[in-house]
């Protein structure tokens, strides 16, 4: 049972798992140490590094403007934009504990851009007649690989690097710009939560793709969904360059896409830190109680057994991707919603990974199109599919084996 991976998607405002170009930029060994100080400087890459892209969301798109203007930190709320909580000084945490500090205008939002405290979003607020004003606006990996414990209050809390924010609607933020047709926003709009698409830019196919972990990756050489590079560092140059807007260069001739943006090259000397600090992220274990171990240890005998999911899903990171890609015709998640062509065919290997499942309990949806709700509808899927004949309380153990994983 190949659980296909959820595509790569870093958007535009997304983002983030920025990423190298060639096949030349390889994955380190996982058996090396990681450099404290290399993964401590990717950390600071992750969360806060634009890569120059301020050029594309303020120069061309003009964000920065329906910032200031419009967007107030309900609705930053409401679309999925997060809050760093540990970066609120006291006055400003007790300012929202009693209501002196006001959720409905876009001013805190400009206050809280100015604390560096809104996840994956980077602005320059400047003072213009004695006013706090936003005059730019970036966004870095942390916006779609990033969210918060709500440990605070909903969307605010404390960082949790490498999850999927699957409450973020990348498409209705991008679809605010001015700069965009009614036809563009249209696309934009019909996205949807948690979703983006990184190759809609190169080939106008709208087929959004969920936002994938960035942690659990140590061991792995195919990153995104269908394989494209070698290393984390190809889709982080992938996304930061014809996705994000940073400056630098992008060149993949299976697919003819060939990016070069801005006079400088802002990505490629980050890219081994970020790399570093990408691969130090560990998957998160299941919450206590939040699946039945009895039943668990039944699931894992189906799981090698009647459910074949053992042939692709092998190994410590239950996947054979270092090894094969598979063909579409192979997977249970297409075809894609909306009659959209193969995600697959619009990628350099033209195949699938088979996804590590690692933290699986924790990114609902599932398949690179999302198309599986739950886990029960995963395993539906491929029960039906794949004529595994599995039954009703093998498949319930199956379910419980991978809420464990």
């Amino acid at each position: 049972m190949v659980i296909d991976a959820r595509s790569a998607p870093a958007l535009l405002l997304a983002a983030a798992l920025l990423a190298a170009c060639s096949q030349h930029e390889t994955n380190p060994e996982a058996s090396t140490p990681p450099d404290p100080a290399l993964v401590a400087q990717g950390k600071e890459i992750f969360r806060f590094d634009t890569f120059g892209d301020e050029t594309k969301w303020s120069d061309t798109l003009r964000l920065h403007e329906v910032i200031r203007a419009a967007v107030d930190p309900a609705t930053a709320l409401s679309v999925g934009l997060k809050v760093d909580a540990e970066a609120l000084p006291p006055a400003v945490v007790q300012g929202l504990q009693n209501g002196s500090i006001s959720l409905t205008s876009p001013d805190t939002t400009v206050a809280l851009l100015k604390l560096n405290a809104v996840v994956g979003v980077k602005g320059t607020v400047e003072s213009i007649n004695n006013k706090d004003t936003l005059t730019r606006v970036g966004i870095t990996c942390a916006l779609c690989h990033s969210t918060v414990d709500n440990s605070f209050a909903p969307g605010i809390g404390k960082r949790l690097d490498g999850y999927p924010n699957r409450d973020l609607n990348a498409g209705a933020i991008i679809a605010l710009s001015p700069a965009l047709t009614s036809a563009q926003k249209a696309v934009f709009n019909s996205w949807g939560k948690g979703k983006y698409d990184p190759r809609f830019n190169f080939d106008g196919i709208n087929s959004p793709q969920v936002i994938p972990p960035a942690y659990g990756l140590a061991n792995l050489h195919r990153i995104t969904s269908t394989g494209d590079g070698e290393d984390i560092a190809y889709w982080n140059r992938y996304v930061s360059v014809t996705q994000m807007g940073g400056h630098g260069t992008f060149f993949e001739p299976r697919t003819g896409v060939s990016v070069t943006n801005g006079p400088d090259d802002l990505v490629t000397a980050k890219l081994p830190a970020l790399q570093a600090y990408q691969l130090s992220l560990a998957a998160p274990v299941p919450p206590a109680g939040s699946f039945d171990r009895a039943a668990a240890d039944r699931g894992k005998l189906v799981f090698e057994g009647a459910g074949r999911c053992s042939t692709c899903h092998s190994g410590a990171d239950f996947t054979d991707a270092n090894s094969r890609l598979h063909p579409a015709s192979e997977v249970v998640s297409e075809p894609e919603p909306n009659g959209a062509p193969s995600y697959a065919s619009r990628s350099a290997t033209k195949q699938y990974r088979t996804a590590p499942l690692a933290g699986l309990w924790q990114h609902a949806p599932y398949f690179h199109n999302g198309s599986a709700p739950t886990l029960e509808a995963v395993v539906q899927a491929y029960n039906v599919k794949k004529s595994l004949a599995l039954s009703p309380s093998q498949m319930a153990d199956l379910v419980e084996y991978l809420k464990s994983l």
